[in-house]
Parts: C-alpha cells; structure tokens; sequence
C-alpha cells in the first residue's frame, strides 16, 4: 500500500485504540480532578497551576495525538480533523503540508529556544527565591486562599533582600513584587528570552510542557504527557520551596531560608535538571522532523 507520507509501518487499529486509551485514561486521572475542585470553588496551589498559569484546555490534553510520521489504520468512527489529517487508502496520517505559515513560524521559534537552552551550562543558584519575591512586602500573596505563608512577612522581607538573586525566567521575573525586582542581577523580558533562558531553570524545565502542546497535534501525545510529568515534578519543587505552608496538602517544605534547605533545593533542582535533558532533545528532534517533514 502506497501513501503520501512516507513512514515505516502502519500501526493497526488495534493498537493505537490502546494507545489512545491508555493515555485519556492518564490524563483524565488529572483532569477530572481539577473540573471537579472548580466546580466546588476550590484551588489546588501545585496542581491546578498547570491550568492556569498554562492554557492548554483540559478537552484538548485529553485528546490522543500520533505526531508526525506515525501513520494509523483508519477508522472512520473516529474524529481526525481536516485541519490536521489526511485520509487516503484505508490510513490516516498528521499531515505537515497542512501546517499554516503561523503555525510553521511558531514551530520554528519554539525549536531556536529549546537549542540555545539545550546548549547552555546550567545556573543552579537561584533557590527558588522567585516565589519569595513574588510576595515580598505582602502587596500580593498570590496563593493566599489555598495556603497560608509559613513564615511571617519580616522574614520573607529580609531573606529576598540579603540574597544575591539572579532569576532568569521572564515569566517568573514579571511576577515578583514591584520592590523587589531591583535586587535581580537581569531583568529579562519577553524579547530577551532566547538570550536568558537556561536548563537549570525550574521554569524553564516547566515550560517544557508549554512548548510540547503548543506543537499539538503535530508532537505526540505521548510527548506532550512525558513533559506534563515533568511540569508537575517541577512545580512540587517549585511550591515546597516557596515561603507557603503546603502541608495540609501533603507536602513538606524545603526551607530554602536555611543553608540544609538550599542544598536541598540545589539536589532536587540538578535532578529536575537532568531529567529535563533528554526530554528537551526528545522535543527538539520531533520539531525538527515536523520542519523537514
């Protein structure tokens, strides 16, 4: 059988239902959670940021993607957008002539930033003093209505104004409070992020899975899901080392305030670190194969 993208087998029926079921049944142990805390007006300060700091609708990660190059026996029962797919002699294929100019000029930046940060040293040395920042002077304790602060303002103040400071994140650096801004090393902006972001960044490593479904449906699902895992190992890290009291959610504090807790922020930060190389490469490599395809 002949067909117009070119790959080295097709994946029967029967598989890929299992693949696609196996992974809605993964992501829905996340989603339906989430609904359900919003339909009761309730917050989760680690878990539902990944809905809300990222737009990703929960419909759409539910959704299965094969990316590009994987060619599917076809099912005609089964929805595969005009938009995105191409149907012909019995298979069904993410089809990357259809890729629109903005889509391609997207693609193109987001691979650019994941090759410069891939190639970078990592900085290991901020501490997570971000979300300290972010509170500094009380103006806007963000996550106030799910937890409350573990440490009283005078501390939070003056741990932010005596350490050096050195976030490279825009999308953490535009949070901080007015005040405390001045005591980062850089002010990085949005037009300066291929010039800041580095691999060490718990951010950056978060944003993985921005990047992944902003690729969607092109990316895999599976991809967007392996990134999505890592996002939620980041942001536990993230929030037990933040100056707010997470134990009624289970998780301890890492009390980056004293020197054991900031070398253990450094361990689980490198650790973060390492598992988001390969990740990292996994992405640039499927951008890569979308643009040449």
């Amino acid at each position: 059988m002949e067909v117009s993208n070119p790959a080295s087998q097709i994946i029967p029926l029967s598989e890929w239902k299992e693949r696609e079921t196996q992974y809605v049944e993964a992501m829905r142990a996340i989603t339906v959670p989430m609904r359900e805390r919003r339909s009761r007006g309730e917050k989760h300060p680690v878990d539902d940021f990944l809905n809300t700091y990222y737009s990703f609708p929960l419909g759409r990660l539910e959704r299965w993607h094969p990316g590009v190059g994987v060619v599917l026996e076809d099912d005609e029962e089964h929805e595969f957008k005009e938009q995105f797919y191409r149907r012909e002699s019995g298979v069904v294929f993410a089809d990357p002539g259809k890729l629109s100019d903005k889509g391609r000029t997207r693609i193109t930046w987001i691979l650019r930033l994941l090759e410069l940060t891939q190639a970078r040293r990592p900085n290991l040395a901020c501490h997570g003093l971000h979300e300290w920042a972010m509170v500094y002077s009380g103006a806007d304790v963000r996550h106030r209505e799910s937890a409350p602060l573990r440490i009283s303002q005078a501390e939070i103040d003056a741990l932010v104004s005596s350490r050096p400071m050195c976030c490279t994140h825009f999308d953490a650096f535009r949070f901080f409070a007015p005040d405390a801004a001045a005591f980062n090393k850089i002010s990085p902006t949005l037009l300066t992020r291929e010039e800041n972001e580095q691999p060490g960044c718990i951010h950056t490593n978060m944003d993985l899975y921005k990047w992944a479904y902003k690729c969607s449906p092109w990316v895999s699902s599976e991809l967007v899901r392996e990134s999505l895992d890592l996002a939620m190992t980041a942001r536990k890290i993230d929030m037990r080392a933040s100056p707010y009291d997470l134990s009624e959610y289970g998780y301890g504090a890492i009390a980056i305030e004293t020197p054991e807790g900031r070398r253990e922020y450094e361990r689980e930060q490198h650790a973060l670190y390492l598992n988001a190389l390969p990740l990292r490469a996994k992405l640039i490599a499927a951008l890569r194969h979308i643009l040449d395809a």
